[in-house]
């Protein structure tokens, strides 16, 4: 009796790990493919109608229209659409499961500067949640630490992996600072007025963070006896190898933090949030500052900001001049799966709509420093891509039948996909 309770044990977790699991890993492609009639939207700004792209070893050899050869395995794609995968960054995707259970959540730790802690050693491949970005194009992110002032270090990964090490496209690529707000709400819990009002601490806390800089700097200079991983983990702020993304929204918190980093010599800073760098656009051109602006699926800050201008910031800021990418300001790392849905919404405010797209392509590459390898369909890139029956930007049509990672064609399947398979015949109208 007691070894058939075993087995009956045994045979109910195999069938949950079943049911749960992620889809395999995709194997390493063996063949060359050619996609073949597609619209194919390169991703910086051009499209090539009718087009033929070739790829084999996981590298792009061949990118042109009708005319160009085909080669090995082709997949006709006539009256479809071809994208490069799409990015999010400054996520804490595959770092957190459950909100509500703390086991799950690895996304931040505790200390207010931590830049020693590395985001990629507790990415989870298998993420349920990772794996749901798929089916809506997103191919890539930014795997990012949460909390504190300083979080610590990112890295970017790909969406098809066994663990961390397989999933890494680049490691380490930054470090993320929270800047603090010359402005707070009042605490009406406390008895305060409710409403903004001045924060007396905030230069107190624009001086921990100088200070923090400084004791970095007068460590890379040598003659400490002991060793510091924070600000180990810093030098590369000051050698031009690793980003800066400060998050803020005011336009006075913008201004200090790049002034205040341009005079400790750290040259590679991100704006993350930018909710007011309509306001400073000169002054971020100036400084080459790139914006990966907040979501566009929401409201206004303030009551006298106008109603649509969330819908309107990447336009506003891309006119301008400035490089700008698009992230997911939401608490929610499911919401990611919706980014190219936020662009869409900029197209509909009046955007063109292969320029709203590098938004999520080869703008964000750029900005994160993997411009070289991903983010547009070109010749020697990563063939990191899918094929869509209509517009991506619109979640009506963003239907994906193929997607490759490194050449890798991987599965489009997912728990919620599982799902939908097994309850659309239970709620069908007839």
């Amino acid at each position: 009796m007691r070894i058939l309770k075993n087995i009956i044990l045994a045979i109910t977790i195999s069938v949950g790990l079943h049911a749960f699991a992620q889809q395999t890993p995709a194997p390493a492609q063996t063949e060359t493919i050619t996609i073949k009639g597609a619209t194919a939207h390169i991703g910086n700004g051009s499209v090539i109608e009718n087009s033929v792209v070739v790829f084999e070893n996981g590298k792009i050899t061949a990118v042109g229209d009708s005319a160009s050869p085909t080669k090995g395995r082709v997949i006709e794609a006539a009256g479809k659409h071809l994208y490069p995968g799409f990015i999010a960054p400054g996520k804490s995707l595959g770092l957190i499961e459950v909100n509500a259970v703390r086991a799950s959540n690895d996304q931040d730790e505790i200390g207010d500067f931590i830049p020693n802690v590395r985001s990629i050693i507790a990415y989870n491949a298998e993420s349920k949640v990772v794996e749901s970005m798929r089916p809506n194009g997103v191919l890539l992110a930014q795997s990012t630490p949460k909390g504190g002032r300083i979080s610590g270090t990112s890295s970017i990964v790909q969406f098809d992996a066994w663990n961390w090490e397989d999933a890494v496209v680049k490691e380490d690529d930054g470090i993320h600072l929270n800047w603090p707000n010359s402005f707070r709400r009042g605490r009406w819990w406390l008895g305060e007025p409710r409403g903004w009002k001045p924060n007396k601490d905030y230069q107190k806390r624009l001086d921990e963070i100088d200070d923090y800089f400084h004791s970095a700097i007068a460590y890379g200079k040598g003659g400490q006896s002991t060793k510091n991983e924070g600000f180990d983990a810093m030098q590369g702020l000051f050698d031009g190898s690793k980003h800066l993304y400060v998050y803020t929204n005011g336009e006075k918190e913008m201004i200090d933090a790049v002034m205040k980093m341009k005079k400790l010599n750290v040259s590679n800073i991100v704006i993350v949030g930018g909710y007011e760098a309509y306001k400073i656009i000169p002054f971020l051109k100036q400084n080459n500052i790139p914006v990966l602006v907040r979501r566009t699926h929401s409201l206004p800050y303030r009551n006298d900001d106008d109603y649509d201008l969330p819908y309107r910031l990447p336009m506003i800021l891309v006119e301008g001049g400035l490089k700008v990418g698009l992230q997911n300001s939401s608490s929610s790392n499911f919401q990611t799966r919706n980014l190219p849905f936020y662009v869409g919404q900029v197209v509909g405010q009046g955007m063109d709509k292969e320029e709203a797209l590098k938004l999520i392509t080869s703008n964000t590459a750029d900005i994160l420093g993997i411009g070289d390898r991903y983010g547009t369909i070109e010749n020697g890139k990563s063939a990191t891509f899918f094929i869509s029956e209509g517009d991506a930007l619109d979640m009506r049509t963003n239907q994906l039948t193929h997607a490759f990672i490194d050449g890798r064609e991987i599965s489009l399947e997912s728990h919620q996909t599982e799902l939908w398979k097994r309850y659309e015949e239970k709620y069908k109208q007839d």
